[in-house]
């Protein structure tokens, strides 16, 4: 069991580096889910995740008192508003994956932002 968790850390991992470099693919969620598994399953990598210097403070935040700062909110926002513009803008997109991108950022949106910010404490 120990391995496959560790594969799968790995592949959440990977689609949040990808993430960070296509619109339509959130990273945030895929970074806590490898920190999570991570966690399970190799506390060397847990820990090595949890030192990264780009979403290593993050990560710990949430883990430990489940709040997202609010710099990363306001980027996580403005970039599905940018993605979404292009994305409808597009005019090779079909309809349904336009509607189907939509109904996902604007999900995860809403998660980020109904969630506690470290100014609220």
């Amino acid at each position: 069991m120990k391995w496959i968790l560790i594969c799968l850390a790995w592949i959440s991992f990977t689609l949040g580096v990808i993430g960070a470099f296509l619109p339509i693919l959130p990273t945030t969620p895929f970074l806590i889910l490898s920190a999570f598994l991570f966690s399970k399953s190799s506390p060397r990598f847990h820990h090595w995740i949890l030192s990264l210097p780009f979403a290593g403070q993050a990560i710990t935040d949430w883990q430990t008192t489940r709040v997202i700062n609010p710099r990363a909110k306001f980027i996580c926002a403005t970039s599905v508003v940018i993605s979404l513009s292009l994305i409808w803008i597009n005019t090779n997109i079909p309809t349904l994956v336009k509607v189907g991108t939509t109904g996902l950022l604007v999900g995860v949106t809403f998660f980020v932002l109904s969630q506690k910010s470290s100014s609220d404490y």
